[in-house]
């Protein structure tokens, strides 16, 4: 009984480390998501990391996964590994949070003139 209980311990601990190694795997990675917002006003931005990427002719992750330190852009170092509520702390209140996030993604397409910039187009229902 104890050998069935122990395989069914390690067989639960195993799925789980592959869905945390595929949730932070930037290929894999389907919508925006961080932590930081426990409770939702809208569903996840819908986003295709690779496919997004590819089509707006993105190479450099410090484009998006951006690091500052003493508020200047380091060059040659990036975020990839990181949630963005890991700097941007959102102290209890998420607008400063979404409004970084709108900011970067947004603000790209406004600037680019492509991509979505409605909500409804980024957090589909």
């Amino acid at each position: 009984m104890k050998k069935k209980k122990w395989t069914l311990y390690s067989v639960a601990v195993a799925a789980v480390t592959v869905v945390v190694v595929t949730a932070y795997s930037q290929e894999n990675v389907k919508s925006v998501q961080d932590s930081a917002f426990k409770t939702k006003m809208r569903p996840n931005a819908v986003f295709l990391h690779d496919e997004h990427n590819e089509k707006a002719e993105i190479d450099d992750c410090g484009t998006c996964h951006h690091v500052y330190k003493d508020g200047v852009k380091v060059e040659d170092e990036t975020s990839e590994d990181m949630e963005c509520s890991e700097c941007h702390k959102i102290n209890g209140d998420p607008v400063p949070l979404v409004t970084k996030y709108h900011l970067r993604c947004k603000g790209c397409h406004e600037e680019k003139k492509a991509g979505p910039v409605m909500c409804g187009e980024c957090h589909v229902r």
